[in-house]
């Protein structure tokens, strides 16, 4: 399953996602890639330790409360993702 966020604008999945998981992960990986860095920057981002932010990554534990307010405020492949798990799909209107 993929995902782009480009521009602001959310390419969607051929898949919608439905494990929370797997689903925060995949966006995690998306916005911020796959290195120490990003790590950190999710570290920044939602105050939540380098275990922790670890655990997001690899799918194994998923932010809640707080933390994935702080993500979903600074990641728009979060934002996008809570809300495809959430059945409400933001639709674009083509400009005529």
């Amino acid at each position: 399953m993929k995902m782009r966020v480009k521009m602001g604008t959310f390419v969607h999945p051929v898949e919608e996602p439905t494990d929370y998981r797997a689903a925060i992960a995949m966006a995690l990986h998306e916005e911020l890639d796959d290195t120490h860095r990003a790590i950190k920057t999710a570290m920044r981002w939602t105050g939540a330790s380098e275990r922790t932010v670890k655990y997001w990554f690899s799918g194994e534990r998923g932010p809640s409360g707080d933390h994935l307010i702080a993500l979903a405020r600074h990641s728009d492949a979060v934002l996008y993702v809570i809300l495809a798990l959430a059945g409400r799909h933001i639709v674009e209107e083509a400009d005529d």
